[in-house]
């Protein structure tokens, strides 16, 4: 009796040690925001039944958290938890909220205000601080389990002097990231210990732009049917194999020598790309097989003062680009993704400054330098403003990019973290 009673407990035990196995590397819910951009990393969030236009004094606020620290960082939202980041007294710090705002932990992961926002993956988060110290965070405990240094482990360097600030990507069993040196412009490590896979080695990028990683995030593209990762950094944007991290192609027009910022655009066997600074501008390259290697071909190119993006990001819906237009000015405009033809816009907007932008339900949330927000249509037609309100508070200039999920709007600004309800009644 006692036997098997003690065979049953064990085999109990191991039942649920499988099943918290399966759970620790859980892919996101897809009502979850896990990293930059979302999901995707595309800036589209698939919510419905959301305000359609807003009342003179903005949605309602729900909640407003408080001491989050200095930083650009947004957030990421992911089982039921609010991750960001900021500095506090001692260094930069993770943190971690509930759906009401309330703090659950916070983990020092470095030093100086962050930029990056969060990557989750199941029991896990990943961060990179300004002097790129790569953290990764139990998502339970607050715990730090493991880090890399992009400089001392990779020799890796910015562009320039404002930090490391992607978010890394998680690629099945693999973490991406941009240590930024010449033998590891990009780099693949295992995710739960942090072990390198593979360092990918880029030869002369070209003349424009400066050295080192930039300030954008790894996507992932098929085209020309090979897997690879795409990345803007100081000397325009590369593509390296995602098996092995060998260098694929380059395209050097679009950077500039200050910041190049905004995340890459893929579909299908195509690649949008945009950077600011008055040198930048914006492109459309279409990825070539060449036998066993890929070629970048431009389709179209614009000039610095035609079209380009200076940080805000940039969505494509259908065969339509949405952004904020100059060099920080944030002034909307559509453009035709195959010809760069805009249909509407530039046009001042109702905000100043430069604009981050992400899609919901048939609109564009567009987030003002100068504190406004608003929503805009989407639509290729013409440019619809549905609505606008001045976010509560204004402790810095209204970079961190917004959030929309569950019904909720999130904007991060410095120390204040605040949750608007967006859901139509």
């Amino acid at each position: 009796m006692r036997k098997s009673l003690l065979l049953t407990c064990l085999g109990l035990t191991v039942v649920m040690l499988s099943l918290t196995a399966i759970g620790a590397d859980a892919p996101a819910s897809k009502n979850d925001w896990p990293s930059w951009r979302g999901p995707n990393r595309d800036a589209i969030s698939t919510e419905k039944g959301l305000l359609t236009e807003w009342p003179e004094d903005g949605p309602e606020v729900l909640w407003t958290a408080d001491g989050l620290g200095r930083g650009f960082s947004s957030i990421a939202i992911s089982g039921g938890r609010i991750y960001t980041m900021g500095e506090r007294k001692g260094g930069a710090y993770l943190i971690c909220l509930d759906l009401n705002g309330k703090e659950l932990w916070g983990a020092k992961v470095g030093g100086g205000d962050p930029n990056c926002t969060p990557t989750v993956d199941g029991n896990r988060v990943y961060t990179v601080d300004r002097n790129g110290e790569l953290s990764c965070v139990g998502t339970e405990s607050g715990n730090v389990l493991w880090t890399k240094s992009f400089t001392k482990d990779f020799g890796g360097k910015m562009m320039s002097g404002w930090g490391f600030s992607e978010s890394p990507l998680v690629d099945g069993d693999r973490l991406i990231v941009t240590p930024g040196s010449n033998d590891a412009m990009l780099a693949a490590l295992d995710k739960k210990t942090g072990d390198v896979i593979w360092k990918s080695a880029v030869p002369k990028l070209g003349n424009k732009g400066g050295d080192g990683a930039a300030y954008s995030s790894v996507v992932i593209s098929n085209a020309g049917g090979t897997k690879q990762y795409v990345q803007l950094v100081g000397k325009g944007i590369v593509s390296v194999r995602a098996s092995d991290g060998k260098f694929l192609w380059n395209y050097n027009k679009i950077t500039n020598g200050t910041a190049a910022i905004p995340t890459p655009i893929v579909r299908d066997d195509y690649v949008f790309c945009s950077s600011g600074y008055g040198e930048g501008g914006a492109a459309l390259l279409k990825i070539v097989k060449e036998g066993a290697d890929l070629r970048a071909d431009e389709v179209w190119y614009k000039k610095a003062g035609e079209l380009q993006n200076h940080h805000g990001g940039v969505v494509l819906l259908g065969d339509y680009l949405y952004m904020g237009h100059g060099h920080n000015q944030g002034l909307p405009v559509c453009v035709n993704f195959l010809t760069g033809e805009p249909t509407w816009g530039p046009k001042r907007g109702p905000g100043g400054d430069s604009a981050a932008v992400v899609y919901a339900d048939g609109h564009l949330y567009f987030r003002y330098q100068n504190g406004v927000m608003a929503l805009i249509e989407a639509n290729p037609k013409e440019l619809q403003v549905k609505g606008k309100f001045d976010v509560k508070t204004k402790d810095g200039p209204g970079w961190p990019h917004p959030v929309v999920l569950g019904g909720r709007l999130y904007l991060r600004d410095q120390q204040h973290l605040h949750c608007y309800n967006i859901k139509k009644s």
